[in-house]
């Protein structure tokens, strides 16, 4: 008889299957599988001496055992423990209850104590409480409960975790110098801490364990954070090595003629500390002959614009091309308008790329992309398709870049032309990322924050107003456009009622336009032809209309000065920041500035707590970077994060809102770690994320 070369794989039992579900594969994810609650069966308390509604432990007699059929079929059972009596009822139950409960057993009981009412009488009661034979030692630790799936049985779960527990190596990856992440204490032992959160102390501040502010937990916090920036940082470093390896980017060195010089001469103000310190930053990565990877964000008005435009002199003046994308042609085309204004008197010709465009002009367009006379492109997505030909792309600057895919966005750094090179890369955005959150999971980025505005930008009061108020806000449109003001109202459009949403916007626009009796009320929204959205944007901004009505396609890039009055329609529908984004596009003048989110309840009785936080978090800021914060507090990361990090393992321990001394710990000790103690850094990246370390790379 021949020997398999294979043996056969064991068939999983259903409980071994559960764990796989639950992620529970290695003895480490055992180990670091932590309680969700407590259950204190460490003491007896005295019928006469627990209070209702507390979770008590009771040992006594059963006293009185029968089925009820009234109100429902149910097990009774009285429990005397000899200061005073309780009925432990049973809604479900099985034969073997009925034995096990019978009169004359001596029962362990747990469960909630509660007033009752049983056999006519008034008394105390318990509703399927959990029960044991009595007898035997009690525990000298909290019992732990654990999150568990169908199949797999607190006690198998238990068993599970405490195997997992002894067998791990648990040994200290974090080297001695290196463990006071808060320069007071040091942290806890890892293997102390896992087994004192497995099995707390009877006398432990159970307040500690829910807020997760007790040393034990502090130690499991700050290895998952290390364990994250670890993760971060050899992606970071894997992909640069892999850059100087097989690819270059262009050094992007100035000229004599020096266009970015040229440009700030003619720039008529003075750019803000944080953009100089901005400029510097970029200048130093354009320099280089390794592809920049580097995302640019500010708050709304913060001055990115001017920064692209200073990179891309840089770009032209070295010889090369600089592309520029934006996700709207309303965007793209505000781009267009005033970095032409400021390159076309240097000597620099622009080209424009849309979907909409004429055949003649595209044409034109694509000829001067290729002939490399172009020296600045500016457009949507067009800028990516197949018959774009760069001469010598250098910089790609993509603007709003969390609205672009990963493939969008690789298109256009494929567009260089050179197998061997790439060009740098600048993504900017006007959504300001918390702090924690770039610290987290941006590590993998060089990011430039742009956290000062320009003097002379007007502060927005921001209203509350309930939809009830609509006369109210008519008459005060009214008195802005008598001073010669003009207005947005912006209705909401979610794409599961887009229909019902575009009537929205569309009975709005004939309301006021009947309100408003010789002003032009002009219609915006995602489904006109781009001629006719180019028409009505032409109006607006020229002056020669006084409200515009729309959907949030005006949410960013749009900058009309006169503009004073922003109204939001079902402001509670929208998300924070989009709400931000939205009040930015007034105050962008001298005139005092307004925004008035008007918010309806519907049939429901009030909004909703998530709701209630972001109007809250408008009327109490104007700083983006706050409201970024207030929004991560409101989402979690993983919403703010969105698709970057589809399918990639969040926090499951530190809380980026409270944990953030022992982030910056962990950033500053993963460089020393990986330099110092290479071997020990990646045992802790391979304890914590195992497989799943590829996931933080995306």
């Amino acid at each position: 008889m021949t020997t398999p070369a294979h043996p056969p794989v064991k068939a999983l039992s259903g409980p071994q299957k559960a764990l796989h579900k639950l992620g529970l594969v290695r003895d480490i994810d055992l180990a670091l599988h932590l309680p969700l609650r407590y259950e204190d069966e460490t003491r007896i308390v005295r019928l006469l001496d627990a209070r209702d509604g507390e979770v008590v432990q009771i040992e006594g007699q059963i006293t009185h055992s029968e089925i009820t059929l009234r109100p429902r079929r149910q097990l009774r059972v009285t429990l005397d423990d000899g200061s005073d009596t309780c009925v432990l009822r049973f809604l479900n139950f099985y034969p073997s209850h009925q034995k096990t409960l019978g009169v004359g057993a001596r029962l362990r009981v747990r469960g909630e104590l509660r007033g009752g009412s049983y056999a006519g009488s008034f008394g105390r009661e318990m509703v399927h409480p959990s029960f044991k034979l009595a007898g035997g030692e009690l525990p000298d630790a909290l019992t732990p409960v654990y999150s568990t799936v169908a199949g797999l049985p607190q006690a198998y779960l238990r068993r599970a975790v405490l195997g997992g527990l002894a067998r791990a190596d648990l040994g200290d990856t974090i080297p001695a110098p290196f463990t006071s992440p808060c320069r007071t204490q040091p942290l806890w032992n890892l293997a102390d801490a896992l087994q004192f959160l497995h099995h707390p102390r009877p006398d432990v501040a159970l307040a500690t364990l829910e807020d997760r502010s007790h040393p034990a937990w502090q130690r499991l916090k700050a290895e998952e954070l290390l364990a994250q920036q670890l993760s971060q940082l050899q992606a970071r470093r894997g992909r640069a090595a892999m850059r100087a390896a097989v690819l270059s980017g262009p050094a992007l060195h100035a000229t004599q003629a020096c266009l970015q010089q040229q440009l700030l001469a003619c720039l008529p103000f003075r750019l803000t500390a944080a953009q100089q310190r901005v400029c510097t930053e970029i200048e130093a990565d354009l320099t280089k002959p390794i592809p920049m990877h580097r995302l640019l964000q500010g708050d709304v008005g913060a001055g990115k614009t001017v920064v692209a435009a200073l990179a891309a002199a840089r770009c032209i003046d070295a010889g090369w091309q600089c592309a520029l994308m934006a996700p709207t042609e309303i965007l793209a085309e505000q781009h267009f308008r005033k970095l032409v204004g400021w390159l076309e008197p240097l000597g620099i010709t622009t080209a424009w790329l849309t979907g909409s465009q004429k055949a003649r002009e595209r044409r034109e367009m694509l000829a001067l992309i290729e002939s490399g006379a172009a020296g600045l492109i500016v457009g949507t997505h067009a800028v990516i398709q197949d018959k774009v030909k760069f001469k010598h792309l250098a910089l790609a600057i993509i603007d709003e870049q969390h609205r672009f895919g990963v493939a969008q966005r690789l298109a256009l750094r494929s567009k260089m032309g050179h197998d061997e090179q790439e060009p740098h890369l600048l993504m900017m955005t006007a959504t300001p990322i918390p702090r924690t959150l770039a610290m987290s999971y941006y590590a993998d980025l060089d990011v430039s924050t742009l956290d000062e505005l320009p003097p002379g930008r007007t502060p927005i009061v921001t209203k509350v107003v309930s939809e009830a108020r609509r006369d109210e806000v008519t008459a005060r449109i009214r008195g802005q456009l008598a001073e010669g003001r003009q207005i947005y109202w912006v209705c909401p459009l979610i794409e599961e009622s887009e229909s019902i949403d575009l009537v929205n916007a569309t009975q709005t626009h004939q309301a006021l336009s009947a309100a408003l009796p010789g002003v032009t009320v002009g219609l915006l929204h995602s489904r006109m032809p781009p001629a006719e959205k180019k028409a009505v944007m032409s109006l607006f901004t020229s002056g020669q209309m006084g409200v515009l009505v729309s959907t949030t396609v005006i949410e960013v890039g749009v900058d009309v000065p006169n503009a004073s009055l922003m109204v939001i329609e079902h402001a509670e529908r929208f998300g924070l920041s989009q709400l931000h984004q939205l009040r930015g596009r007034v105050g962008r003048g001298a005139a005092a500035s307004a925004c008035v989110l008007l918010y309806s309840t519907g049939d429901a009785p009030r909004l909703g707590e998530m709701a209630k936080a972001r109007l809250k978090a408008m009327l109490e800021t104007n700083d983006g970077f706050e409201i970024a914060r207030r929004d991560l507090e409101i989402r979690g990361p993983g919403e703010f994060l969105g698709a970057r990090q589809s399918g990639a393992p969040l926090l499951r321990f530190a809380d980026l809102a409270t944990d953030t001394a022992l982030l910056v710990w962990a950033r500053e000790l993963a460089p020393l770690l990986l330099d110092q103690y290479p071997e020990l850094a990646q045992r802790h990246v391979l304890r914590w994320l195992g497989g799943k370390a590829e996931y933080l790379k995306a």
